[in-house]
C-alpha cells in the first residue's frame, strides 16, 4: 500500500508542477513575473482556470484521504521521534497576503518565535537580521545586516583543516543574534501560535490522534507532519482564491501589471516564506544600477555554521542527541537532515573522528 501510494504522489507531484505552468511558465521559476507585476493576463481564460481548479481538487482529495492518512499511521509508529530532532527558535516572514495590507492580512502569518515559547510569539522584523562570517570560508568581519553584507570567498582554496574554525561555505545567519529555523514548522507553529482558524484544528486533530502534547512538535516527527498539516489547509484555501479570482474577472478587474521605473537611489526588500522557508532579498540602488544585492535563502537558515559566538545552526542543534544505531549507516541523521529538506549546492562529508575514514553515504 505505501508503494502504491508513493508512486501515486510522484504522479500528482508532477500534476501540481502543471498547476505551476498553466499561469506561470516552465516549474520551478516562473516566467510571467516581471517587475511590476505579471505579464499572465491573457492566460486567465475559462478554460485554463477550471483546469486549474479541477487539478487542485484532484490533489487535495490525495491529501485528505492519502496523504494524512499515510503520515499519521506512519508517526503512530514513530512517536518517540516527537523527542528527537528539534531546534529551539522559529522565523516566519509569511506567504499568501489577500489584501494590501502586509503583514496583517498574510495567510499563514509572519512571526518569530523563541525558546519554544509559542505564548510569547512576535511580529519579525527584517532589520533584525544579521549574517555572521566567522566559520564560514569567506573574509572576516563583523556579522551585517544583509543592506551592507558582503560576499567576499578567501582567496586560497579553501579546505577545511580541523582547529581553524571555518567550515562552510554557508553565512550563519542571525536573528537579534540567534539563530532560527525556517519552514513549514516554523509556518505551522506560527499560525497555531496565533490561534489561526484553519490550522490550528488540524493540529490539535493530529496531536489528539498521535496521542502526544503540543512539545512533540519541536521535533523531526512535528516537522515531518509539519508539511502535511499546511498542505491540507493552504490547498482548501487555494480554492477560496479561485473563486475570488474569477468574481473579479466577472467585475472586469483584470489589472495584473503596474509600470515600473527605475529609481535614482533606492534602498528596497523583500519577504516572503517559499516551501523551504522564509526568503529575504534586500537590494541598494545608485545611479539607477544596483549598488549591493544580498539574499538570505530558507537553507542557509537551517544548514547555516555556527557564529562568532559559538551558537549552532539549527540542523546541527537538531542533530545533537540523536541516537545512532550504525554510525556508518547513520539512518537516523538523514531522517532529520532530510526533514529539513535541504537545497544545498556543496558536498558534505561524514568523517569519523578516530579513524579519520571519510564515509560514503548513498540515500535510496
Amino acid at each position: 500500500m505505501a508503494a502504491a501510494h508513493y508512486i501515486e504522489a510522484l504522479r500528482l507531484q508532477a500534476r501540481a508542477a502543471r498547476m505551476h505552468a498553466i499561469f506561470g511558465g516552465k516549474n520551478p521559476h516562473p516566467q510571467s513575473l516581471v517587475v511590476g507585476g505579471v505579464t499572465c493576463v491573457r492566460d486567465l481564460r475559462p478554460d485554463r482556470i477550471a483546469e486549474f481548479l479541477y487539478i487542485t481538487k484532484e490533489t487535495q482529495d490525495f491529501i485528505k484521504n492519502v496523504y494524512i492518512p499515510d503520515l499519521l499511521a506512519v508517526a503512530s509508529f514513530y512517536k518517540d521521534w516527537g523527542a528527537i530532532g528539534g531546534t529551539s527558535n522559529f522565523l516566519a516572514w509569511g506567504e499568501f497576503p489577500e489584501t494590501d495590507q502586509e503583514p496583517e492580512s498574510l495567510y499563514m502569518p509572519r512571526g518569530v518565535i523563541m525558546k519554544r515559547n509559542l505564548a510569547g510569539l512576535k511580529m519579525a522584523h527584517q532589520d533584525k537580521v544579521t549574517e555572521d562570517v566567522t566559520r564560514a570560508w569567506y573574509s572576516d568581519g563583523a556579522a551585517k545586516h544583509p543592506y551592507e553584507g558582503e560576499t567576499k570567498p578567501l582567496q586560497e582554496n579553501p579546505k577545511y583543516t580541523p582547529g581553524d574554525g571555518k567550515y562552510s561555505w554557508f553565512k550563519a545567519p542571525r536573528y537579534e543574534g540567534e539563530p532560527c529555523e525556517v519552514g513549514p514548522l516554523t509556518r505551522v507553529l506560527v499560525a497555531y501560535a496565533k490561534g489561526h482558524k484553519d490550522i490550528k484544528p488540524i493540529v490539535d486533530n493530529v496531536l489528539k490522534t498521535l496521542n502526544v502534547p503540543a512539545a512533540a512538535l519541536f521535533s523531526t516527527l512535528g516537522r515531518t507532519a509539519a508539511r502535511g498539516i499546511e498542505s491540507l489547509a493552504i490547498g482548501e484555501r487555494v480554492q477560496v482564491w479561485i473563486t475570488e479570482l474569477v468574481e473579479n474577472l466577472k467585475s472586469g478587474d483584470t489589472e495584473t501589471y503596474q509600470p515600473y521605473e527605475m529609481p535614482d537611489s533606492a534602498m528596497g526588500v523583500g519577504l516572503n516564506d517559499v516551501p523551504r522557508g522564509s526568503l529575504g532579498h534586500w537590494i541598494q540602488i545608485e545611479d539607477q544600477k544596483i549598488k549591493n544585492y544580498q539574499y538570505v535563502v530558507p537553507s542557509t537558515w537551517n544548514l547555516g555554521p555556527r557564529d562568532t559566538a559559538g551558537k549552532l545552526g539549527p540542523v546541527e542543534e537538531a542533530l545533537i542527541g540523536t541516537p545512532v544505531a550504525d554510525p556508518k549507516k547513520p539512518l537516523e541523521v538523514l531522517r532529520t537532515v532530510h526533514s529539513f529538506d535541504p537545497c544545498i549546492a556543496c558536498g558534505v562529508h561524514v568523517i569519523d573522528p578516530d579513524s579519520n575514514e571519510v564515509y560514503k553515504i548513498k540515500a535510496l
